[in-house]
């Protein structure tokens, strides 16, 4: 079975012709997971754990002068400054939220937010995004799209799947018109699929 991160997968599904075989052949050949090489790594937990831990904002406004390297540091100052844009006075109420896998033509698809949050009476399952490129509506509705079709039955009724941007901090959220994605889904990993051998 060949698995891959809800961010491959869209990275994939984003481009055409030979850059998606490229990308394709990167994800394969790419060692198995080390924590040091993961660029975004730590604002990703300072988030994660500024809301579990229900701390003040200032917390994560102060963590990217407290890390030492500076290309993480400007980098994480971006986030930290859109994020908290988007927080504002917000008062949340942290979940842990589901994880699960997509299955479709012998690839496996890790669906996971970062992020289980209630506020002003709703709740939101909310995937970070830290890239520099702004999200593109595409994108947009594949993570959405992946995660209404394999979170909704795991999570709260009425929950809103969503994706946040967080250096624009802009959050996006599901529409139901969205729906159609999923054939697009299945459509791009029977691609993956039938190149993965021959890459």
């Amino acid at each position: 079975m060949i698995k891959i991160s809800l961010t491959d997968f869209v990275d994939i599904a984003a481009k055409s012709g030979t850059p998606k075989a490229t990308k394709v052949a990167e994800v394969k050949r790419r060692p198995d997971y080390e924590p040091r090489f993961d660029f975004y790594k730590q604002i990703r937990e300072e988030i994660i754990q500024t809301h579990r831990a229900n701390r003040k904002s200032d917390s994560l406004r102060l963590f990217p002068s407290r890390v030492t390297d500076r290309k993480k540091s400007a980098s994480y100052q971006k986030i930290v400054d859109g994020y908290l844009k988007w927080l504002g006075k917000k008062e949340t109420v942290w979940s842990d939220p589901p994880k699960r896998l997509y299955r479709s033509g012998g690839v496996e698809v890790i669906v996971n937010p970062e992020l289980s949050l209630s506020f002003r009476g709703e709740s939101y399952l909310t995937k970070l995004y830290f890239k520099d490129d702004p999200l593109d509506r595409f994108r947009v509705e594949v993570i959405l799209s992946l995660m209404e079709h394999t979170l909704k039955g795991h999570s709260p009724p009425n929950v809103v799947m969503s994706v946040m941007d967080a250096r624009r901090g802009k959050l996006f959220i599901w529409r139901a018109n969205s729906k159609s994605r999923m054939a697009l889904v299945d459509a791009e990993i029977a691609y993956i699929a039938s190149i993965w051998p021959h890459i």
